[in-house]
């Protein structure tokens, strides 16, 4: 994901008036305090409900039902502070070659597009809210209006920081201009709804392949342009209310199991910024660090360690490459060597538990997520042998004169301090494994812990990095919920039309059955990861393509592991992959330094999934 209006903004274009400043300041402390709140709130709540539950012996009835209201405002609060900084998930390989003023105009496009599906689905949105006021919930005994509201009020706030946010970035004539021009097409379509209505499925190619491309291709964040699809093939296509679109986000939105996102990603934030990530580094470095490309080893198994912990493949990244890059260049490492198995790391690393990942498969498919995990680690393993076999290769001719092995007393000292950050993933793991608490549960534990860790052990409890962390948790969980529920209600419009059975019908038809299928599902999945990202292509398509797999006889968690993987390759392949880029900022290294090394590591990557897609063993062999 990138933010083009950093780019934009340099042509000189935007409205620089203090009024507009201001105004854009308080709207954004109007969204992110209570956002900011509110993870702090479903901490408090959740965690009350482990004690209740379990020291206790006294369920909290309606604990579930308050985090679950707090978590849809939070999630849509995230979403308006993601679309004000730019955090949404997008494709920006296109419209990032043009030139600073090209890249305003393309902004603002984007920003009017986004605007619009907001302004389409407000009133639907506000009807549904007001059918809810009906139905009352059994433990807190309020109308359900108050959890459906979060909606309508979001969809509002996103059209002023839309408008404000064009403005910043291009001249008013360049915002009026996109304005008219969208309006124009949506005139225009309207005119053809005689002409979609006679074309029956051909309509699937025209607004779910060419009308969806073009937005992502232009820098629509990718939510937005899931939605946008939606809502024109449903109002131009078919008779169905629209308010349906709204209901099916509702439900994709709506699922307990999310509740997990937002407090991994904060776990993750507190993991770096108490020192744990550092500690379990130092001690991996002081390990290994004297075999020859031993720091390659080092940041394999750091990876692996905080991976899934964090939520956010950023925030792994970031935990480590800071600690190791310094020293790997000392040693002569070449910088693009570092980002391409930095990059590398992160597509090994998408099956670990407790992965965002294989929460959200799980969720969106009904794949036990418990299975998830327990099938998730194995295959990791094997891509991580994988790995360290091209990084041995590559570093058999390294000097290591000078490098001396860390003395026993330092290796002793540095495990000693390492003990509390090393513990945690493993209690973590083992937890959700072994059934002993969900996935949500253990992860406000594994805060509580961090918290204490980080006053009581490390002391390096940054107070004022507080308020930034609870910020950055609502908007990286707002840019996932949404995603999550624009890609639910396209799912659903695919399966009204037939699409999911002509699919179904097609790939089950195609000669070799399981072994074509799993091979077509490889190469899908790793176009869709490199073109989507990888919640979207895995919320969108999984519903569609799991019950196929379970036809033609492939396990639904080998199936889920392979998918995952082979989208994690795409993700953080170059040239379109987000992840390799998201590696190159958190390393200070040119793109174009890692494209050449990066290649042996993504061939050893696809010939570990082959692997693994042609031995379940690996993915089901401990279940």
């Amino acid at each position: 994901m990138a933010d083009l209006a950093v780019d934009a903004e340099k042509a000189g274009l935007g409205v620089h008036a203090p009024w507009l400043r201001v105004l854009d300041s308080a709207v954004g402390y109007a969204i992110e305090i209570p956002a900011a709140i509110l993870v702090l709130v479903e901490v408090v709540v959740l965690f009350a409900g482990v004690i209740a539950r379990y020291l206790l012996d006294s369920p909290l009835v309606w604990s579930d039902e308050l985090a679950s209201l707090c978590f849809l405002w939070l999630g849509l609060l995230g979403t308006c502070i993601a679309l004000r900084s730019g955090a949404h998930m997008r494709m920006t390989a296109v419209v990032g070659l043009l030139s600073p003023r090209g890249q305003a105009f393309a902004e603002v496009i984007a920003v009017v597009t986004a605007a619009a599906f907001v302004a389409l689905i407000l009133q639907p949105s506000y009807d549904f809210a007001i059918n809810e006021i009906i139905i009352t919930s059994p433990g807190l005994g309020i109308s359900a209006a108050w959890r459906a509201a979060a909606l309508p009020v979001a969809s509002v706030l996103m059209i002023l920081i839309s408008l404000i946010r064009m403005l910043k970035v291009g001249s008013l004539a360049m915002v009026l201009g996109a304005i008219v021009a969208t309006f124009a097409i949506g005139i225009g379509l309207v005119a053809l709804k005689p002409v979609f209505e006679a074309l029956g499925n051909l309509n699937l190619v025209i607004f779910f392949v060419i009308f969806l491309a073009g937005a992502i291709f232009a820098g629509v964040p990718i939510a937005f342009a899931f939605g946008l699809a939606t809502f024109a093939y449903l109002s131009l296509t078919t008779e169905i209310p629209l308010s349906i679109i709204v209901g099916r986000m509702d439900g994709g939105m709506s699922s307990l199991i999310l509740l997990a996102v937002p407090l991994f990603v904060l776990l993750g934030y507190l993991i770096e910024m108490t020192g744990m990530a550092r500690a379990m580094v130092g001690f991996l470095a002081d390990l290994v660090g004297h075999v020859r490309g031993g720091l390659n080893y080092v940041l394999l198994g750091a990876i692996f360690l905080v991976s899934g912990i964090s939520g956010a493949k950023a925030a792994d990244m970031a935990a480590v490459a800071p600690v190791l890059f310094p020293e790997m260049k000392r040693r002569g490492a070449k910088p693009g060597e570092l980002v391409a198995l930095l990059s590398s790391s992160g597509a090994m690393s998408e099956t670990i538990p407790p992965s965002l990942v294989l929460i959200t498969i799980g969720s969106v498919t009904g794949v036990s997520i418990s299975a998830l995990f327990d099938g998730g680690l194995i295959p990791a393993v094997v891509l991580a042998l994988a790995l360290a076999g091209v990084a041995w290769w590559r570093t058999r001719g390294e000097d290591m004169s000078q490098i001396k092995r860390a003395p026993r007393k330092q290796l002793a000292r540095s495990f000693i301090v390492a003990i509390p950050a090393l513990v945690l993933p493993f209690v973590i793991r083992a937890a959700v494994i072994e059934g002993i608490a969900t996935a949500t549960e253990v992860s406000t534990i594994g805060i509580v812990y961090s918290v204490v860790i980080g006053l009581l052990v490390y002391r390096e409890f940054d107070w004022r990095r507080i308020y930034p962390i609870l910020i950055g948790t609502a908007s990286l969980s707002g840019a996932i919920l949404f995603i999550i529920g624009a890609a639910t209600g396209m799912g659903w419009a695919l399966t009204q039309s037939g699409f999911s059975s002509q699919l179904a019908a097609f790939m089950s038809s195609q000669p070799g059955g399981a072994f074509t299928f799993m091979a077509m599902s490889i190469v899908v999945f790793i176009v869709l990861g490199s073109v989507l990202e990888g919640i979207p292509a895995i919320v969108l398509f999984g519903p569609l393509l799991f019950p196929i797999a379970h036809m033609v006889g492939i396990n639904e968690v080998h199936y889920a592991i392979v998918v995952i993987l082979s989208m994690g390759i795409g993700l953080f392949a170059p040239p379109f992959g987000v992840g390799y880029y998201t590696a190159c900022v958190i390393g200070k290294v040119n793109p174009d330094e890692g494209m050449r090394p990066i290649v042996g590591y993504l061939v050893a990557l696809i010939l570990g999934v082959i692997l693994i897609a042609a031995v379940p063993w690996f993915s089901i062999g401990f279940l």
